[in-house]
């Protein structure tokens, strides 16, 4: 029993991370699972939605179709008034007999009657207006509206202006507004307008057309192309304008039916549009998907399932993750504060079962690595030094030849004390050269060097090229690789002064920040720098003493110090050269 515990708990110990992960992925099941409700959901909403749309459509198709019918009977109706031959010679006639006149009364509404009788169905009311103060409506107590009203109507101008056409107006009455169809009454003949007729239905008797079909959430709107509401089961819409249905109307005005979504008094609503000839309005389905879809979802059960729900898996899903990385955090953290090139510090090696494992394999990488780069290290020392002894034992034949030829001319001068000064020079040179490798030399040592290789130079070619040292007190004890600003020393004599035979060198060393600034600088014939030529080798033919180039030091400075430590060249043609040399600032003790 006790080695079947064991096996086991051995196994679990050694499959931790699987069995972490496969609750992980448990987790995502569930949460897939969750998600798949969710779109199904929504799915459904959105076919309950479509279908919805879908009876809507039949439901505004079914209302055109009346508002259709009721145009037809309008259209009908004020034609057979402007047709009528009785109208026509009743209201052309201005005065007559009073037996005439009755009869003529007789005969006008006798006539307006019988077309009268196609739209009382309707709920609607019949009016014609005469030029001679004739007034006959068929149902006063509809629009109590007297004559001198009725021929005043401003309406009565766009009727003239267009009489072919039939128009629609809303009239604001006491009670309620009126939907008015009015059209001029013509003489073919004599092109003359004699009479207007006009067709007038109550916006209540408009809103039974498609009243049966509306709830809260499906509203029917009536508008004309300027946007105006015309009728509605939405009372407090009627008379308002609809910015938003305009646009819609503007941008496509011949469209049958219409798709959209737009937002009117701050609710978003599904809209479906039907444009109607006889009316030339629009009839405009608007649907609140948001309460409809709010009343066939218990939104606030749902969220508080969806809120547990998540609530559990942010916590599972929290515990789980936080002991699966927590052993591998400590192992990074310890990665992280390993010093750079410090090989010898181990990781501790705890956690779980993987965590052990990478310690115990980064543990044994860093003791190859230590022993590894002891060895290049070791050797790159002593590749270093010997490149160093090599380059300091290359003094050229022809500078020793040279400086003891100008040494023999000045005691053949007998300037016994310039050869003096020149040989002493020459021998602590030698001395400092030759001598005992070392990797760096202090401030004050690489400057007595610089100024002996500076004698040499100028007991040569006298004192056409000054040299001028800036040094500053503070860094003679720094220390700095050795010969490292030889060669710069050396370029500017034999280099900058080919065409200007006169001129300066100055040579600056001081701290700045945490850092050791050396520069030398000429004002020699300079050059044009590219990146080929950065930091370009000085031709070998042309070198006269150390034979260590530019790249040389550059590649020196970099395996010292690092890529942060450089040297850079600025150079023009005609403007001199500037050789900045950054170091770091060391102090042996």
């Amino acid at each position: 029993m006790s080695t079947l515990l064991f096996n086991l708990k051995d196994w679990l110990y050694r499959n931790g991370l699987f069995l972490k992960v496969f609750g992980v992925t448990l987790l995502s099941v569930i949460l897939v699972a969750i998600l798949i409700s969710v779109s199904t959901l929504r799915i459904s909403t959105t076919y309950f939605m479509d279908t919805f749309s879908l009876t809507n459509e039949r439901i505004i198709s079914e209302s055109k179709r009346r508002f259709d019918d009721y145009t037809s009977a309008v259209v009908s109706a004020l034609q057979d008034v402007e047709s009528s031959g009785t109208i026509k010679r009743v209201l052309a006639i201005d005065e007559t007999s009073s037996i005439n006149h009755a009869q003529n009364a007789y005969d006008i509404v006798t006539e307006i009657r019988r077309i009268y009788e196609r739209i009382q169905p309707e709920g609607a009311n019949l009016m014609v207006l005469g030029p001679y103060e004739d007034l006959y409506n068929m149902n006063y107590s509809y629009w109590p509206v007297t004559y001198d009203q009725l021929s005043s109507w401003s309406f009565n101008n766009k009727l003239t202006t267009e009489p072919n056409s039939i128009h629609y107006a809303m009239v604001e009455t006491d009670n309620e507004p009126l939907i008015v169809a009015g059209k001029a009454l013509t003489n073919q003949f004599t092109s003359g307008t004699y009479g207007f007729s006009y067709v007038a239905i109550k916006e209540k008797e408009l809103r039974t057309f498609y009243e049966g079909y509306t709830t809260k959430e499906n509203s029917m709107v009536l508008l004309n192309k300027e946007g105006v509401v015309l009728s509605s089961n939405q009372s407090s819409w009627v008379g308002n304008k609809l910015d938003q249905l305009k646009i819609m109307i503007e941008r496509d005005p011949l469209t049958s039916e219409l798709t959209e979504s737009v937002s009117i008094y701050g609710t978003d609503y599904h809209v479906l549009m039907a444009y109607i000839t006889g009316l030339d309005m629009y009839l405009v389905n608007l649907i609140d998907q948001e309460t409809i879809v709010g009343n066939l979802i218990n939104t606030k059960e749902l969220v508080l399932i969806m809120t547990g729900i998540v609530l559990v898996a942010t916590i599972l899903s929290w515990l789980i993750s936080r002991h699966i990385t927590l052993s591998l955090t400590r192992l990074v953290r310890q990665i992280a504060k390993l010093n750079k090139h410090n090989f010898t510090r181990r990781l501790k090696e705890e956690g779980g079962y993987e965590s052990t494992q990478i310690a115990r394999a980064f543990n044994y990488t860093l003791d190859e690595l230590d022993q590894y780069v002891t060895v290049v290290v070791e050797s790159q020392k002593k590749q270093r030094d010997a490149e160093l002894r090599a380059l300091q034992h290359q003094i050229n034949p022809h500078f020793l030849y040279n400086t003891l030829t100008t040494v023999k001319f000045m005691v053949r001068h007998e300037q016994t004390d310039e050869a003096i000064e020149t040989i002493h020079a020459l021998i602590n040179l030698l001395q400092n050269t030759l001598g005992e490798v070392g990797e760096t030399v202090t401030v004050e040592q690489e400057l007595d060097n610089m100024k002996h290789y500076v004698k040499i130079n100028q007991a040569r070619y006298g004192d056409q090229i000054r040299v001028n040292f800036f040094v500053a007190p503070d860094v003679y004890q720094y220390h700095l690789p050795k010969l490292v600003l030889q060669p710069f020393i050396e370029n500017a004599f034999f280099h900058a002064f080919n065409e200007k035979k006169t001129g300066f060198i100055q040579i600056m060393i001081r701290k700045q920040g945490e850092d050791l600034y050396c520069e030398v600088t000429d004002d020699g014939d300079g050059m044009t720098l590219s990146k080929e030529q950065f930091p370009y080798v000085v031709n070998h033919k042309r070198q006269m003493f150390s034979g260590i180039g530019m790249k040389n030091v550059q590649e020196r400075i970099h395996l010292l110090y690092g890529n942060q430590y450089d040297v850079t060249v600025k150079s023009e043609p005609g403007q001199g050269t500037r050789v900045i040399v950054t170091l770091p600032l060391l102090k042996k003790t």
